[in-house]
């Protein structure tokens, strides 16, 4: 018994009629034929009723059709899961990220997934928030690790909230300051490297310091995260950067903000009309179990919260 000879067998069953069911399998009708007298001869037993033209089914094609349906379909789902697991070593992943988060704990997580799965290919797209979720929003990305709030009123974004993590006032390392924390308004008056447009670290510091009553002062701005910090290491001003992008930066410090302070919510989207690839759904999973698995352990970044459990 073959699966095709069930599968022409489920079409004349349907049909009622030979011809029409070798037009729908796309086979010449003899050979259909051929194939379902193939079929009886090996159960021992005729499965349909030829009479003046009209086809019908016998007791034994009554009692054979559901069986050959559920046959038919679980080969069909065994193929799709081949097939997604053929696409785990064969498949790709489209990912955004933030420039502090591909310098931060993604690359960890990256690197973590591609050992499980080295065949799948890994395309990283860095950069602002709001440009991401343009991105995500025209199916450009699978995956992509957004900042909270949403700068976007799309109702097809679905969001995951992972890691809350503080903002910092970053200096060249030999500026010290007075105290464990700085106000926002102790940046009133001093020179400032800010981010270019569209940036949600740059709309983040403007809001902060307007609440604050006063403009902040550009000494450079347009900059990407590494530019930024070479700028602020350059002598060129101060910045307001995520904790995490200090890692490996000796010649920075960093000055957490006084309480209640400035912090922002890392969060993993996706489209709501567009189900995730496998292996999408296998890189999330990788993600989500990297930092609960951290944050548990306590090997988040300094100023990193877990909030995904």
């Amino acid at each position: 018994m073959q699966l095709q000879q069930l599968a022409y067998f489920v079409a004349v069953a349907e049909t009622r009629h030979f011809t029409q069911a070798a037009e729908r399998m796309r086979v010449a009708q003899p050979s259909l034929s051929k194939q379902i007298k193939a079929l009886e001869s090996d159960l021992g037993a005729r499965l349909f009723s030829r009479a003046r033209g009209n086809v019908t089914l016998t007791a034994a094609g009554e009692a054979l059709l559901p069986l050959a349906r559920r046959m038919l379909a679980d080969a069909d789902t065994a193929r799709q899961e081949v097939a997604e697991l053929a696409g785990l070593r064969r498949g790709r992943v489209r990912l955004g990220a933030t420039p502090s988060l591909c310098a931060g704990l993604l690359a960890d997580a990256l690197a973590r997934f591609h050992r499980a799965y080295p065949g799948v290919e890994l395309l990283v797209e860095e950069g602002g928030s709001r440009d991401l979720v343009r991105a995500l929003a025209r199916g450009q990305l699978d995956l992509s690790l957004i900042i909270m709030p949403l700068q976007s009123d799309d109702p097809s974004l679905v969001t995951e909230e992972i890691l809350r993590e503080n903002l910092v006032v970053v200096a060249p390392s030999h500026e010290r300051t007075r105290g464990p924390y700085l106000r926002i308004e102790d940046l009133r008056g001093r020179q400032m490297v800010m981010f270019r447009r569209g940036y949600d670290l740059r709309e983040a510091t403007l809001t902060a310091c307007r609440q604050a009553g006063f403009e902040p002062r550009f000494s450079v701005q347009g900059g990407e995260m590494d530019a930024v910090l070479r700028f602020v290491e350059a002598g060129l001003g101060v910045a307001v950067v995520p904790s995490m992008v200090l890692d490996g930066r000796p010649g920075l410090s960093g000055t957490p903000l006084a309480p209640p302070g400035l912090s922002r919510t890392i969060a993993l989207a996706h489209r709501k009309d567009v189900d995730p690839t496998r292996a999408a759904q296998a890189f999330r999973e990788t993600l989500l179990s990297f930092v609960v698995e951290a944050g548990q352990e306590g090997t988040l970044p300094q100023g990193v919260e877990l909030i995904a459990e």
